[in-house]
């Protein structure tokens, strides 16, 4: 547990960095992969990217040790993570509402934390593999065409994309069962880590810089909790401590909720200054 709160400070800090990268990549021409090309360019969007490097590898070891459905939960907790690093270091105000969001994030994960149990110990079959790597190509084509697309709903399909990438990671990271590079290369579940995660970069890049963030965000914690959470239980075998399965599932959806509550530290700066707003 943990690794899974290293995790999610890592991704929450490196959210605000991205965020003002985000913003200030959009003006240009070109479709959603132009955009993060510009982004790279920006020392802030990199940045963000070594601390997503190392929040990856905790959530590594964290998914190897305990349920995904923990894990999940943990890393929803980032936007309360970036709401506090944006009033520490970017001057944003939260409200007292918000101060108690955070508290109700911090209570959630501190029930889950008592009644999680080990991680299970089925083998995803390799039905389930593949199933991983369909929806990874599925984001990935939403990544390439549904940044075109206009209207209201555009925010919500463009997080719901984000959140289901990242599921998609949560889970493959538990698909694959050796290292040895004959049986990573042979693997459905490689390709699906992979493809899922930049697909889910491509996507939460382009809903950070333009849109109803906000929505977007709340989309994104949707789809990276609920899915993952509910493989985990039903196709791997997770579990919880003997008797604590209602405090487990208390504590999960009290800790989505609250991060839920934090979705406006998705909206992503206005201007480069001092005082912006952070994106999660």
């Amino acid at each position: 547990m943990v690794c899974a709160l290293g995790a999610a400070v890592c991704f929450g800090t490196a959210t605000v960095l991205q965020a003002v990268a985000a913003r200030s990549a959009g003006t240009g021409g070109g479709g959603e992969a132009a955009l993060l090309l510009r982004a790279l360019r920006q020392w802030r969007y990199l940045a963000g990217l070594g601390l997503d490097g190392l929040g990856f590898l905790l959530q590594i070891v964290a998914l190897r040790s305990i349920p995904i459905y923990a894990v999940a939960a943990a890393l929803a907790a980032s936007l309360a993570v970036t709401g506090v690093v944006a009033a520490r270091l970017l001057q944003v105000r939260l409200s007292g509402t918000e101060w108690g969001a955070v508290g109700v994030v911090c209570a959630g994960l501190a029930m889950l934390g008592l009644a999680s149990g080990a991680e299970g110990h089925r083998e995803g079959s390799t039905a389930l593999k593949y199933a991983m790597l369909a929806i990874a190509v599925a984001v990935l084509l939403l990544g390439l065409f549904g940044g075109r697309w206009s209207g209201r709903g555009r925010a919500l399909v463009l997080g719901l994309g984000a959140g289901f990438g990242f599921g998609v990671v949560e889970v493959s990271v538990r698909l694959i069962d050796s290292l040895a590079p004959s049986e990573l290369l042979t693997n459905p579940a490689t390709y699906a880590l992979v493809i899922g995660g930049g697909a889910a970069f491509l996507l939460l890049t382009s809903a950070l810089q333009r849109g109803s963030v906000t929505t977007a965000t709340a989309g994104m914690v949707i789809g990276e909790t609920i899915g993952p959470a509910a493989v985990g239980v039903v196709w791997l075998g997770d579990r919880t401590r003997e008797g604590l399965a209602w405090l487990a599932v208390l504590g999960f959806v009290i800790a989505v909720a609250g991060a839920l509550a934090l979705a406006r530290f998705g909206e992503a700066p206005t201007t480069d200054a001092p005082t912006t707003e952070a994106a999660a």
